[in-house]
């Protein structure tokens, strides 16, 4: 495990597009899914990664909370299978359906999305507003494995609240910290540099 922190995307930045497969549903995602949503939520997470564990029932909860709002929500997951196992698309279907997840789930096997989005950790959160630009990038909260801060998805709620409101995201934003996107051999993109 490397700890890695985000890499704070310019805030502005246009949402990349991608196209790619629910793990669950088999449907096609990409941006035109979320359409008819104010705002966008691109999280970046996996199965195996201490970081994300300790917050996947918090990830859940959010999905659950925002299911029936104008906030379209996906999670992706960038790394390596080969390597890595427990982040192939059979077992982040698992990882979906134990913990209840009600947004898509999508492997990005050639990692060409992870790359687009300069994501550099899990978990790794992009809010985009209306216009599908960046409002948002950073942690969830201040909890991390390891320590008595409770998990109460503070920062990402209050950036979404605000999105979802018309009102200024504050630009007060904290990087987020976890496991480094386990990239393919040779495919570690230039951005990436490990703490």
């Amino acid at each position: 495990m490397v700890r890695t922190l985000s890499t704070m995307l310019d805030l502005g930045t246009k949402a990349p597009e991608f196209n790619l497969t629910d793990v669950v549903s088999g449907e096609s995602i990409s941006l035109q899914t979320f359409a008819d949503k104010k705002a966008l939520l691109v999280m970046f997470i996996c199965r195996h990664c201490p970081y994300v564990k300790h917050i996947q029932h918090e990830l859940a909860k959010l999905g659950k909370d925002y299911q029936n709002s104008a906030l379209g929500i996906v999670a992706i997951s960038s790394n390596d299978a080969e390597t890595y196992p427990d982040d192939s698309p059979e077992s982040l279907r698992e990882m979906a359906v134990e913990l209840g997840f009600t947004f898509p789930y999508c492997y990005d096997g050639d990692q060409a999305v992870a790359k687009a989005y300069e994501a550099a950790c899990t978990p790794d959160f992009y809010l985009f507003d209306g216009n599908r630009e960046l409002v948002y990038r950073g942690q969830l909260d201040d909890s991390r494995p390891k320590t008595e801060i409770p998990i109460t998805g503070k920062d990402l709620r209050a950036a979404i609240e605000a999105a979802l409101n018309g009102q200024e995201v504050s630009e007060n934003q904290r990087a987020s910290l976890g496991c480094n996107i386990k990239w393919k051999t040779g495919n570690e993109p230039k951005y990436f540099t490990a703490q």
